[in-house]
């Protein structure tokens, strides 16, 4: 129930915020791709991916039990009642690509509420996603479409949920006060199409939002993951996949990276998760990134208290974590000197950039 709680506390200020309105074998710095790392399979940093491998999978879910009933064959599909019919419900689906240069450190994206993998994958204006730029780095990566969302949208629960609105979600995720103005030194793309791509990127869940259900599908996800590299993950979590990563098992997860991820477990909210990562043996090296426009956010929009809520709770969480032996770290990108950047920031102007950021700290943790 507590998850549940959370989840919808999460919904609910959302909506309220709305109503208020080198050489072979050795990282580089940053991501910027090698001669060597061409011969091994990329020919530049801007020039063509060599892919080894790619395809799309399932993960976790269940069946449903048989309508009450005969099925009837001879009908089938005309039949109306869909007596003796069962389905297979409530599973992620997974896009992923192996690149040609593989470094063995394989990332798990999940996406936030109202997206799919999509926004991994692109950006308003049409450049590369964090998807393309992990893989010239040479991470292989899993683009999940969570249960109910996506190209995973079959469930037989319903109804079909759209939440908020393109209004709701431009204020909410400080793009700027009320669309299309944009903050000071915005980092999102500008223009009328750039603007119009993100808004017909949001996509609604199927049936309601349920944390249990898809922290259940993610660990199938991980596991098959495993099953296909040898390795462990790097789970990449954006926003309401926050929330996700902290339920799910960690038995095949190598470190979190946390893009505003709604809140950090707490004693209060979250104490099972809580103790889940203080407790942990062999603690797994967790960091967090924040955008602009929290501190400096305007005080009559509800949404700039709910985060400075959302980014405290990830600070007390990374204190008591790494005073029980953990190594986590929140990062407020202006003060990496990194200005103007939604909560979407690994979709803007910079996306390169920051993503050179995650990219040297995993390096530092031997994970590139």
């Amino acid at each position: 129930m507590k998850r549940r709680t959370l989840a919808l506390l999460l919904t609910v200020a959302m909506l309220i915020a709305a109503a208020g309105c080198g050489t072979a074998g050795r990282q580089t710095d940053g991501i910027a791709a090698t001669e060597d790392n061409a011969a091994a399979g990329t020919e530049s940093n801007n020039g063509a991916l060599r892919i080894a491998s790619q395809g799309m999978f399932s993960a976790g879910g269940t069946v449903t039990d048989p309508i009450p009933g005969a099925y009837n064959e001879t009908l089938n599909w005309q039949d109306e009642t869909r007596t003796g019919n069962t389905m297979h419900v409530d599973h992620a689906n997974v896009f992923y690509q192996i690149p040609a240069n593989d470094n063995g450190n394989p990332i798990v994206f999940l996406h936030g509420a109202g997206q799919s993998r999509m926004g991994w994958m692109t950006t308003p204006d049409g450049r590369e996603g964090w998807s393309d730029i992990f893989l010239r780095a040479g991470h292989s990566v899993f683009l999940v479409d969570q249960p109910r969302r996506g190209e995973a949208g079959q469930t037989a629960t319903g109804p079909i949920d759209t939440l908020a609105g393109d209004q709701a979600w431009y204020t909410h995720f400080r793009i700027g006060r009320i669309a299309p103005e944009r903050y000071e030194n915005s980092q999102f793309p500008e223009g009328d199409e750039a603007q119009d791509q993100f808004f017909r990127q949001m996509t609604p869940n199927t049936a309601e939002y349920d944390q249990a259900v898809i922290a259940d599908a993610m660990n199938e996800v991980l596991r098959k993951v495993y099953d296909m590299t040898g390795k462990d993950a790097i789970l990449v979590t954006h926003s309401q996949g926050g929330l996700v990563g902290w339920d799910v098992a960690l038995d095949h997860v190598t470190s979190i990276v946390a893009i505003e991820p709604g809140f950090a477990p707490t004693e209060d909210m979250m104490p099972d998760e809580w103790n889940k990562f203080m407790d942990l043996e062999e603690k797994i090296p967790i960091i967090f990134y924040y955008g602009d426009n929290i501190d400096n956010g305007p005080e009559d929009i509800a949404s700039t208290a709910f985060w400075q809520m959302s980014r405290n709770s990830c600070v007390a969480f990374s204190e008591a974590y790494n005073e029980a032996g953990g190594d986590a770290t929140v990062i407020n990108l202006p003060e990496e000197g990194f200005l103007g950047n939604s909560h979407f920031l690994f979709q803007e102007l910079n996306n390169k950039e920051i993503a050179d950021h995650v990219e040297n700290w995993l390096g530092e943790h031997g994970l590139n």
